[in-house]
């Protein structure tokens, strides 16, 4: 049920209807994907199941999850993001539905899936709180979340330079104040999820955190993600305000593939990046309460 094209919607990251990360999630799932398979796996997903990925993005997982139900049972992908619905309906398979919504407003039965999969979206929300509690409204008795969030810790990409590592990372996220009018803890309220699941009454709340490992020489899907999405697409020339002229200088050095310091093909390269896979379940007792 796609929304309406004047149905307002604006993310705190300024995510609208128009908004469009399909290459960098299409980077992102590539690059991250023996960790998000692990952090599915570890589910027990069974077939026969109903669930729902809030936030399919470019609709990577939206398969995966189907091929961890064997394709029995249904998996619905949504997200609210015309380009990224698009995308995934071209090579999902035709047995998940995909559909562009509004995760706070979805046109979906309550009490109607046995999991609902939402990863890195609910830090786009203004009201984390509310997102969790309009997706649990979906959820069958007993049925749990599985909220799976990047980079709770910060980020290692330049193992051999402690300092410039810390200073562009302080200057994405001053970027990110300036651009969207945020405060710091706009940006660092997404590490306190375990608290927000249990002030929206879900039990069993568990949290595992994977670290994403690489280092040199990398695989095509790693350098591709590395480079493109971060490097250019994060970083590039608009942290040039943000950083002293020398350091900028430096990290351009670094993040430019036709340069002999170009970090990701340095023999001492080493990556890490945290992905944590937070759930809770519904009560029983609550759940049958409210219907």
């Amino acid at each position: 049920m796609p929304i309406s094209a004047s149905h307002a919607i604006r993310g705190k990251l300024g995510d609208t209807q128009a908004r469009d990360y399909s290459g960098k999630l299409q980077l992102f799932n590539a690059f991250a994907e023996p960790e998000l398979r692990q952090a599915l796996a570890s589910l027990s997903l069974r077939p026969g199941m109903r669930i729902l990925d809030a936030g399919c993005g470019t609709g990577e997982v939206t398969t995966w999850l189907l091929e961890e139900i064997r394709h029995e049972g249904l998996v619905v992908g949504i997200d609210l993001a015309a380009a990224h619905v698009a995308v995934a309906r071209r090579h999902v398979s035709p047995e998940a539905l995909v559909a562009q919504a509004d995760m706070l407003a979805l046109p979906l039965k309550p009490a109607s899936f046995d999991l609902v999969w939402c990863a890195n979206t609910l830090h786009h929300l203004h009201d984390p709180l509310t997102g969790i509690e309009a997706l649990t409204r979906l959820l069958r008795p007993g049925g749990r979340i599985a909220l799976a969030q990047s980079a709770f810790l910060p980020d290692m990409y330049f193992a051999w330079d402690a300092r410039l590592e810390r200073l562009t990372t302080e200057a994405v996220r001053q970027y990110y104040r300036d651009r969207y009018g945020l405060q710091e803890s706009d940006l660092t309220a997404v590490r306190s999820t375990v608290g927000l699941l249990r002030r929206a009454k879900l039990a069993r709340v568990t949290a595992k955190t994977y670290l994403i490992e690489r280092i040199s020489p990398l695989g095509a899907a790693d350098e591709a993600y590395l480079c493109e999405a971060i490097f250019q697409g994060t970083w590039g020339e608009r942290l040039r305000p943000y950083l002293a002229e020398g350091d900028y200088a430096q990290l351009a050095r670094l993040c430019d593939p036709r340069h002999r310091e170009f970090a990701l093909h340095r023999p001492d390269f080493h990556f890490l990046q945290s992905l944590t896979l937070i759930t809770a379940e519904t009560p029983l007792s609550v759940t049958r309460g409210r219907t």
